[in-house]
């Protein structure tokens, strides 16, 4: 997740370490291959507010005006529906997994690199959208993708996207990048100034890389890698490790790094990218020619739930127009409800975010979790689940 803080609230920002959403090796519209979920009844009804909901949420998604006066859309919604909300920010994905499992918590924003794990195991159910309200005007391209449904049932309520873009100096990198090639085969031109995202999930960038100018390996989806494919992205990310300079998860040092000169090319988010430019820096930032990976984030309900009707509103609530909008610009992500971009202060704010642009969207392959039971269809073989990523990942890292 994502968050527009000025830099005074860089505490805060600092928990903003995994980013959300997930997908499959497109922007959504095929449900996830070879997952075979507990068999859950989604909520039929919507009775009596139980007065209390507990949420785990990524910093800026649950804000009561504690952190910024000026930001709060929590209050309004327990005055409303007398649900008084109890939330616990979550640093990554694994935190949410483990939190959910507790059985204390009513719903979770999960990203997509989570929601798989939450819908394989039984702590997620699915959700019934006719009690959604606002689910009708959601874009199209968010619902009933390959990381929030399964068989066509929706397993939350999409909150927003995001893509991971690729920035460079435009004044220390020349000619000016085309390809995600800058920080993978060129990368040695750009040594200990490269930068890329400090999580097990990166793993995927290099797959997508690779699905490109690697043919033979035929790679399809980049969160079902076998081992051949996943060896060759591990070999990748291990030869880039030569050049990086530093790894982020922490926006606020990637825009320092940029502005200093520390970092000229890298991942980054579009956030980061207005940010960095607003404060001096040569940057630009796109989707190169490969496409790029990027997050959905989906609120989820628990499958125990002691809460399950004010988690049902504040599902709702959150995906409201105004709410929507007010949080996808705290946030700086394309907001999932249509009509929030006739909410948001900046006017330009769905043009900058391409939040209705489902052709942009189609080049972004959304996070996703990887697991054995090949995302891609493939049942001749095994994929490599995330675990083996995350143990990949410190091994890359050295």
């Amino acid at each position: 997740m994502r968050l527009t803080r000025t830099l005074q609230v860089a505490a805060a920002a600092a928990l903003l370490v995994a980013a959300t959403a997930c997908g499959s090796s497109g922007g959504g519209g095929s449900p996830a291959t070879g997952l075979n979920p507990p068999d859950l009844k989604a909520q039929s009804s919507i009775g009596k507010a139980e007065g209390q909901v507990n949420l785990i949420a990524w910093a800026g998604y649950v804000e009561d005006g504690s952190n910024d006066p000026k930001v709060d859309w929590v209050s309004d919604f327990e005055k409303q529906t007398g649900c008084q909300v109890r939330s616990k920010v979550a640093a990554s994905s694994d935190e949410m997994v483990k939190l959910m499992k507790t059985g204390e918590y009513d719903a979770v924003s999960a990203s997509g690199d989570a929601s798989l794990r939450l819908i394989a195991s039984g702590d997620a159910a699915p959700v019934n959208t006719s009690l959604v309200p606002n689910y009708k005007d959601i874009f199209s391209g968010l619902k009933n993708g390959a990381w929030n449904s399964v068989d066509g049932r929706m397993y939350g309520i999409p909150h927003g996207r995001g893509a991971n873009l690729l920035m460079y100096n435009t004044q220390k990198v020349d000619p000016a990048p085309t390809s995600w090639s800058a920080v993978f085969d060129d990368a040695a031109k750009y040594k200990g100034h490269v930068t890329a995202y400090d999580s097990p999930i990166y793993i995927a960038d290099a797959a997508l890389y690779l699905k490109a100018t690697r043919p033979e390996l035929k790679i399809k989806n980049p969160y079902a890698l076998d081992q051949k494919q996943f060896d060759a992205a591990v070999a990748l990310l291990k030869k880039q490790n030569a050049s990086v300079g530093e790894y982020w998860s922490d926006y606020l040092k990637e825009v320092s790094a940029f502005k200093s000169g520390d970092s000229v090319v890298g991942t980054t988010w579009q956030v980061i990218a207005s940010l960095a430019a607003g404060e001096g820096a040569k940057v630009k930032a796109f989707v190169p020619k490969e496409g790029s990976t990027g997050w959905s984030d989906t609120w989820m309900v628990y499958a125990k739930a002691k809460h399950p009707n004010c988690a049902y509103k504040w599902l709702d609530w959150i995906v409201s127009p105004k709410v929507n909008a007010q949080v996808a610009e705290y946030f700086g992500e394309a907001p999932a409800n249509a009509k929030a971009c006739e909410e948001t202060s900046d006017k330009n704010f769905c043009t900058t975010y391409h939040a209705g642009d489902e052709k942009y969207w189609k080049n972004i392959a959304f996070w996703n979790t990887p697991i054995e039971q090949c995302l891609d269809g493939r049942t001749d073989v095994k994929c490599v689940p995330y675990a083996k990523w995350v143990q990949a990942w410190t091994e890359i890292k050295g």
